[in-house]
Formats: structure tokens, sequence, C-alpha cells
């Protein structure tokens, strides 16, 4: 029989067809814990087996599409012992807690003895290193087997499923579909701690810095507010799930849909300009990660802050960047426009200082043409009924906000958090999302493909776990600028240039993942694209805002 080679870095070995991927990685590199490896663009399992000459890249917990594959099997872990000891129960997986998932039930509370039942029978479960047993069904035996064990969502979802075929996971009885590559059994799900969180719990898991151990729990109480301001907007809008979605494009309603979705906004926008009065704030700072429309955000903020009789101005901490070359380099020796330190911020400071005092003061505006501040500013003087609104990423940091009276600011952290999910077991990773945002914005004004936008994405990730979401909570309010009918707007226009990455792209395995999300929806038409507002913070990604000039 031909032997077949494989290579790992500079690592190579010959082996017989059919060895495993554990089998290789065990003998090339033994001593690195891989969940799972890469082949080109395509994440293969460590039971998966290989049949031809090939280069692999082993994924430790360190990479995302690792956590990605120990999430994964965790949550099946989650869904047998819920089976196991309270048969019948539904359960929704919804957001991001830090490292870990919030779940509640379809109905009822979730309290301490139950929270409690379920990490003791899963750590059994994950002692007994049973296997996540791969299965080839039809599309149509899936959907069976989904209406006959009470779960409609993932029975309808797979009706828009563009392939027949589907990949099933099974441990005794139970069997699952969740979108992407699993471990080879319960024994690798180590780390996990089922915490109560009334009236759901929280599924932790652990820190990339900590592999072994479940990621202790840190309460982020402004954080859940707005994401159950979210679920209460999916009931209005009938829209948890994508079906739910692609049922009101197929009935012909994502007009009134978009209607009632961008009333909420508005609704919500109205209520923070009045807080901002009552508070008689003077500078208002608007913060958030990337893609999240914090720039449109603040227009129609400023627009009913016009409405309650003031006049705002607006700045944005993009103009206090240093000119390049005196900008932190990155380990790679790139600037590093994500720190801090990016931004003059003692001039900003002396700023602020000199507007709240009445002073006119001179403020740069940065050119990112040349990489410098540009020769001519503006000057700006503060009136009574003139708060002022300052965007940009570090809006809250301490450097910045220490140097400012606490009774005169207001803080407004701005994210795109997704609260549609594909079905209850699977949801749509807010930075999926507002990585999908940021692709068809950079193609569309900035010149940039999909593979270089996603290429960078990683480092824009990087920047905000180290500069934003840890000062998220010192916002004194958050608002949600994700949209319920955005995937399938975004979905029109991203679909095809996704499709285009090769294989061979390192950034296929990004591109891929997309995908799988946008597969389960329908595209829109032409009328639909037409009812969203020229307000709507989506324009501010696929274009046509009238806030902006270039658009």
């Amino acid at each position: 029989m031909k032997s077949i080679t494989v290579s790992l870095g500079q690592a190579q070995g010959t082996f017989a067809p059919g060895v495993t991927v554990k089998e290789v990685l065990d003998a090339l590199a033994p001593d690195v814990p891989a969940l799972c490896a890469m082949r080109g663009g395509v994440c293969l399992q460590l039971n998966e087996r290989l049949d031809a000459d090939a280069a692999l890249e082993p994924l430790t917990y360190e990479d995302e599409e690792g956590r990605r594959v120990y999430e994964r099997s965790l949550r099946f872990l989650f869904l047998l012992s819920m089976k196991r000891l309270y048969p019948g129960k539904r359960v929704r997986m919804l957001n991001s807690v830090g490292h870990g998932l919030y779940i509640r039930m379809a109905e009822g509370a979730m309290g301490h003895d139950m929270a409690k039942a379920l990490q003791e029978d899963m750590q059994r479960l994950a002692e007994a290193d049973l296997p996540f047993e791969r299965e080839t069904w039809t599309r149509e035996e899936a959907i069976a087997y989904f209406e006959k064990e009470g779960w409609p969502d993932k029975a309808e979802l797979l009706r828009y499923r563009p392939r027949d075929r589907i990949t099933m996971y099974r441990i005794n009885g139970l069997c699952e579909y969740f979108y992407g590559a699993m471990l080879p059994s319960t024994g690798y799900v180590r780390g996990f701690y089922v915490k109560p969180h009334f009236p759901g719990v929280a599924l932790m898991f652990p820190s990339p810095e900590d592999p072994q151990t479940p990621a202790p729990y840190v309460s982020r109480a402004k954080f859940l507010r707005v994401y159950s301001t979210s679920q209460q907007w999916c009931g209005i809008l009938g829209a948890e799930n994508a079906a739910d979605v692609n049922k009101m494009i197929q009935q012909g309603r994502m007009r009134e849909f978009i209607r009632i979705n961008e009333a909420l906004h508005d609704k919500s926008i109205a209520g923070i300009a009045d807080e901002i009065l009552r508070r008689r704030a003077r500078i208002v700072m608007i913060f958030g990660p990337s893609s999240s429309g914090k720039t449109t955000f603040a227009h129609r903020l400023s627009v009913h802050l016009r409405v309650l009789g003031l006049k705002p101005r607006l700045i944005s901490l993009d103009d206090f960047y240093l000119d390049r070359k005196a900008v932190p380099l990155e380990d790679d020796g790139k600037p590093d426009l994500e720190h801090i330190n990016a931004l003059d911020v003692p001039l900003l400071s002396e700023c602020l200082e000199g507007l709240l005092s009445g002073r006119t003061v001179n403020l740069p505006r940065y050119d990112f043409t040349t990489g410098s501040r540009a020769p001519q500013g503006q000057t700006l003087t503060l009136g009574p009924d003139e708060p002022l609104l300052l965007e940009g990423i570090h809006a809250m940091n301490d450097l910045i906000t220490s140097e400012l009276p606490e009774q005169l600011t207001y803080g407004i952290y701005v994210s795109a958090l997704g609260c549609v999910n594909l079905d209850d077991h699977n949801r749509i990773r807010t930075t999926d999302v507002r990585l999908l945002r940021r692709i068809v914005r950079d193609m569309r004004f900035r010149n940039t493909s999909p593979r270089q936008t996603i290429d960078m994405w990683p480092k824009v990730r990087q920047g905000e776990e180290r500069w934003i979401f840890p000062n998220q909570e010192k916002a004194d309010v958050m608002f949600n600028t994700s949209l319920h009918y955005e995937l399938p707007v975004l979905k029109t226009i991203a679909y095809e240039l996704l499709l285009g990455i090769p294989s061979t792209a390192p950034e296929y395995l990004v591109a891929r993942r997309l995908l799988k999300v946008l597969h389960y929806f329908l595209p829109v038409d032409g009328a639909v694209m037409d009812e969203i507002p020229p307000l709507s913070i989506l324009r501010e990604f696929i274009g046509e805002c009238s806030f902006y000039d270039m658009h």
C-alpha cells in the first residue's frame, strides 16, 4: 500500500492511508495540545482520516477556531445533560457573558439546584469520554428527527439549507447539528462550570490564557440589560431565529419589519437624548468596537438633541492621532493605531478643559491619506446649550475621563450585539456580524477587498479586547446597534464576494464560517433595500446614508 506524506511546519512524516489527524499530530507534534487542525482553509477534526498527502497546522485553545470547536462540543454536552435530567425542557442559547454563554429555558427558570445537577452530570459525561459519533444524514432525515424531538426551530431552518446532506453528531440517542467541526469525544471537554444566573445559567468555559480551568464569571450588569432589551425586541418583532426572518421575506412582510425595527432604534435613541438633557451633560462620550455604527449613532443622537433645543457639536477622536511616525509599533513593526498612545492625549485634555471653561480652542484635523495632522484644523467654542459629542474607541479610557469632571460627562457604549440566532442552540456571534458589516463597508468605500479586511480583523479584535471591552461597564448607558433584518441585507451584498475567496487562501476559513451563517438567510430584493431609511445605522455600511457626503 502506497504511503502518504504529511507535513507539519518543518516536520514531516510518512503514514499509511487512513491515518487520523490525531495520530499524525501525536507523531509530529506530541507536545502540542491540539483540538483540531487546518488543511488549507478547512478545519479538520482530530478523528478525521487522511488518504492523501497533506500539510497540516495544529490549532489549540489559543486559536479562535480551536475555541469554537471546544465550545460546540461543550454545548452538546450541556444539551445531553438536559435531555438526561430534564427531558422535554427546551433551552435557548443566547449571548456571551465574558468567557461563557448565557442559557435560558423556553419556559420557567433554572435555579441553583438545576445548575448543580447539570454540572455534576456533565462532569460524569466528560469523565466517561464518550465519542461524538459523526454521521451523514439527508436533510429530510434531519428535519424529521428535529420535529420528533420538539425542536421546530431547527427543523424549519434546515428547509433553507442549500445542500441535501448534513453532518450530524450522536451521543447516547441525542443527535445534533452545530454548523462546524467537533472534538472527538467528551473527554476533551474538561474546563467548564455551570453557574446559576437567574432566570437562566451561565455556561463558563476557559479563557485562552488558562485552557484547563473555567474562567471566573465577571458581572456585566449593563451589558446583560441591553441584551435583555434586545430579546424583548425579538418578541415584539417576532424574530428570534433565522427561519423567522426568512418567513417574513417569503410572505412579503420584510418592509414592515424594517420600519418597526428602525422605530425601536429611534425610540431608544430618543430616550438617551432625554437623559442627557436631564443630566445637563456637557461632554457625551460615545465609544465601542469596530463596525458598531458609532458615527451614525452620534449623528442620530445629535438630531434628537436638536429636537430638545440643544445644539450639539460633534468631534472625533480620530482627529487627535499622532503623526504616523510617532505612533507606537506592534510586534511586527507596524503602527498600532488601536493603542491609546496613538492619540495625542495631552492635547485632547487641553482642548476639552478649554471647551468646558468657555474658551475658544483650536482643534486638530487628521489626514489619513498622509498619516499626519492637516495644516488647517478648526476653532470651536461651546455655548451653554451646546453639548460636545466625543466619538471614538477610547472615549471612556481612564487617561481621558480622569481629566474631566464626572458630573458633566455622560458615557454611551455602542455595539452591534446580535440577538437573532440560527436556531435555539446556535447563536450568531456578534464579532461575525461586525466583520460582515466591515467587509461590506471596506469594499464599497475604502477600496479594500474582503480578503484584506479578514486579514486585518484579528488585530482589530486584539485592540478591542485590550482597550474597549474592559471599559464598557463604565458607560452610563449601552445602545445595541444590531438590526434584526440586517443579515439578509448583508448577505445580498457580501455572499458572492465571500464565495470568490479561493480555498487555498489563508482567509478561506473565516470566509467559509461566515458563509455557513449566510447560507441560512434568504437574500432580499431592491424594494426591501429601498425601505432601509437613509438615517439607518445600517446605511453606514451599505451606503446612501444622508449623514455622509461620500455616500
